[in-house]
This record gives C-alpha cells, sequence and structure tokens, in this order.
C-alpha cells in the first residue's frame, strides 16, 4: 500500500467490460512526508473516494484483490480513505485539519 493524493476523474465512454461501471480517478502518488513522489495514475475507486483526499492505492497484481477489482483488468485501485496517520507517537496527518501542504 502507497499514500496518494486523489488530483481529479477519469471519464472514459468507451472501455473494456472489466471495467465499466467503476470510478477511474487519477491519483499522485506521495512520499512518506506527504509530497509528490513520482507520475500519476489512473486508479478504480473501490472505497468513494474524492478529489482531495489522502488515499491509500495498490498497484499491480494486488491491485485485483478487492471484492469491486477482482478479476478484472486492473492495474491500480484506491482501497482506502485516510483519516489519520500517526508516527513514533505524534500524528502527523488528520483529515479534520485538510490536506498536509504539498
Amino acid at each position: 500500500m502507497k499514500f496518494g493524493l486523489v488530483i481529479g476523474n477519469v471519464v472514459a465512454t468507451q472501455k473494456d467490460s472489466g471495467v465499466s461501471n467503476r470510478k477511474l480517478l487519477l491519483i499522485q502518488p506521495l512520499d512518506d512526508a506527504f509530497k509528490p513522489s513520482g507520475g500519476y495514475l489512473v486508479a478504480v475507486d473501490a472505497v468513494g473516494a474524492g478529489e482531495s483526499e489522502i488515499i491509500l492505492f495498490a498497484s499491480g497484481s494486488s491491485a485485483r484483490q478487492t471484492e469491486l477489482t477482482k478479476d478484472t483488468p486492473c492495474d491500480c485501485v484506491i482501497m482506502a480513505i485516510v483519516d489519520q496517520v500517526e508516527c513514533n507517537g505524534k500524528i502527523v496527518f488528520n483529515k479534520s485539519d485538510g490536506l498536509p501542504s504539498i
């Protein structure tokens, strides 16, 4: 699992039946300091995430392990919306405080 930030929606009217009726979101991977790392990814949303939310995502064969993405042509899935992150006894991210400065 990796941290990411939802930055937009992806609309594709023509797509494989394996991803029909699936919400596609554009995400920016984040490093451990919640700073952008790497390029953008398109992910299937398995949890109802929205723009500007910090999420956890999986890629590769692990992306096909959720109930929604099982046996689909999916390489990236959003599987959690992050509410809080604690590291060494210190809260480093709290959803109710808004986005970290990224």
